[in-house]
Formats: C-alpha cells, sequence, structure tokens
C-alpha cells in the first residue's frame, strides 16, 4: 500500500461525501433520530423490571450506539462501492498505480472519519440532550461506536465484491448484519439463550462492541475485559479490509 495514495484516496472520499448532504444527512442524522425516537419510546418506562438502579433507556441507548453505527455504515459502504464499479469508476481507477488495497483503506479512513462524527453527535446528543448515564467515559463510547462503524465500513466492502447491483448490497444485511443485532445480547441476554446460539454469537464482531459498552455502562473506569472486547472488535475490521482487498473485483461480475 502506498501512503500517499490512500491518503488521496481518502481526500476524494471525503469531498464525494461533502457533496452528498442525502449521505451525510443518513450517516450523521438518522443514529440521532432513531435514539431520540427510543427516548420519547422507553420515557415512561423507567426501569428493566428486577433490574435495580438501571433505567431502561440508559441501557438500551448506549448498546444502540454500538449497533446504529455499525449498520448504517454497512449500508452506505457497500452501495457507495457498488456505485463505483457499475459506473465504470473503479475499473479506470485501478488501471492507473492505485492498488486494491489504497482504494480500500482509503475509503476505510474517509468513511471512518463520517463515523467519528457519526458517533460525536449521536454520542453527545444522547448523553448532553437526553440524560444517558454511564458510569465511564463518554469518550470510550465514543471510541467503542468508532471502532464499531469502522467494522460496518470493513464488511461493507467485503460484501460489496459479492453483488452486482446496488440493490444486491442492500440484500447482504439480512444476512450480515441483521443475525448479529439478534444474537448480541441487545433482545435476550446472551446466557439466557440456547448454548448453540451462544457459541455462535461468540464469533459475531457485534457482540465484543456490545459487550465493550456494557463495561463502560457498568465500571467507572476503563476494564481489561472492554479493551480486550474492542481489540476483537478491531481484529475483525482488519481481517475484513483485508479479506476485501483479495476479493475486489474491477469490475460487476
Amino acid at each position: 500500500m502506498n501512503p500517499t495514495i490512500a491518503i488521496a484516496t481518502t481526500i476524494r472520499v471525503l469531498r464525494q461525501l461533502r457533496a452528498d448532504p442525502r449521505t451525510v444527512g443518513l450517516i450523521v442524522g438518522v443514529p440521532t433520530a432513531l435514539l431520540v425516537l427510543l427516548y420519547f419510546l422507553y420515557r415512561d418506562y423507567d426501569h428493566i423490571p428486577g433490574v435495580s438502579g438501571h433505567p431502561f433507556f440508559d441501557r438500551i441507548a448506549l448498546v444502540m450506539l454500538g449497533v446504529l453505527p455499525f449498520a448504517l455504515m454497512f449500508i452506505v459502504t457497500s452501495i457507495a462501492m457498488q456505485r463505483e464499479r457499475s459506473s465504470g469508476t473503479l475499473e479506470r481507477l485501478l488501471t492507473t498505480p492505485l492498488a486494491k488495497a489504497d482504494l480500500l483503506f482509503g475509503y476505510a479512513a474517509g468513511f471512518s472519519v463520517a463515523a467519528a462524527v457519526q458517533a460525536v453527535v449521536a454520542t453527545g446528543v444522547t448523553v448532553y440532550l437526553l440524560g444517558m448515564t454511564t458510569a465511564g467515559s463518554v469518550g470510550l463510547v465514543v471510541l467503542i461506536a468508532v471502532v464499531d462503524a469502522v467494522l460496518g465500513v470493513a464488511l461493507g466492502l467485503l460484501c460489496s465484491a459479492f453483488a452486482r447491483t446496488e440493490f444486491q448490497a442492500v440484500q447482504f444485511m439480512p444476512v450480515v448484519v441483521v443475525p448479529q443485532i439478534f444474537l448480541c445480547g441487545l433482545l435476550v441476554p446472551r446466557e439466557a439463550m440456547p448454548d448453540w446460539l451462544q457459541w455462535i454469537s461468540r464469533v459475531l464482531p457485534l457482540t465484543y462492541a456490545v459487550d465493550a459498552l456494557r463495561e463502560v455502562g457498568a465500571h467507572p473506569d476503563a476494564t481489561v475485559a472492554m479493551w480486550v472486547d474492542l481489540a476483537v472488535v478491531a481484529a475483525f475490521a482488519l481481517v475484513g479490509l483485508g479479506l476485501a482487498s483479495a476479493t475486489l473485483q474491477r469490475t460487476t461480475r
């Protein structure tokens, strides 16, 4: 990978995003709007039955700060890369000195900047306007949300290699994203799942992002378990980018 070319690719991606206010609105505005909706949905539902001292909104919003960036960045990235392929831009770019790794890491870096803005805005609104409280640092919540969004970028880039159209790229969401949401512990505590589902959840990266966020919610200081969970998510993201580089096609098959 050539760092200069990768940085130039990152700048190109950011310029494309700046010229597309609808996509920027999707990335930055939608997670915040959904969290506001959750706030009004659970505003009068103060506590989880049988769990003292934990307002329901605090618990659900903390997890959603990891789930929403992951899901939205997966959708946006997979469609954006498929659009590059179907328009012929990808084929033209790969006839230049631009390597596959330059392209993919440039895309990952560009969308990671967007993810960082998304995480800061969503977390800021949730904490300072909606009143969500955590035992740990808000900065750690933002960090985990950003790494989780980068994971969504990596998996979106990987899945786009197997899609022929933008519609097919979106169809990967029920296969890749939705099962992770079901099994990460958001809907049912993982300890209450059947053993075989617990084993599946242990190999899904979103599970570790949710565990890391819950560590922040439960402990005033960063724990070893939180850093381990975050490292696992980052490792999945790097592996996803590597596989995306290996499977990248110049044109739609």
